[in-house]
């Protein structure tokens, strides 16, 4: 497992649509598959974020580096 979100299983969404008794189905859908796709870019977005500070981290070996002006 990779961790990545591929998405929901909606084979049994008609099914659910009958039990709840949606009155538009086909509009429902559609708003559930555009929540679903901004959750999905958010998230990778987050991810993008926490993998770009997790190599500026590594590639400063970790070493802080302090530049001071000193006269003497």
């Amino acid at each position: 497992m990779s961790g990545t979100y591929v998405g929901k299983d909606w084979s049994n969404i008609e099914y659910l649509f009958k039990i709840y008794e949606v009155q538009e189905p086909r509009t429902m859908l559609y708003i559930m598959k555009l929540y679903e796709s901004t959750i999905i870019e958010y998230r990778a977005q987050e991810a993008d974020k926490r993998q770009k500070a997790e190599e500026k981290r590594s590639s400063s070996g970790g070493e802080k580096n302090f530049t001071h002006n000193v006269k003497g």
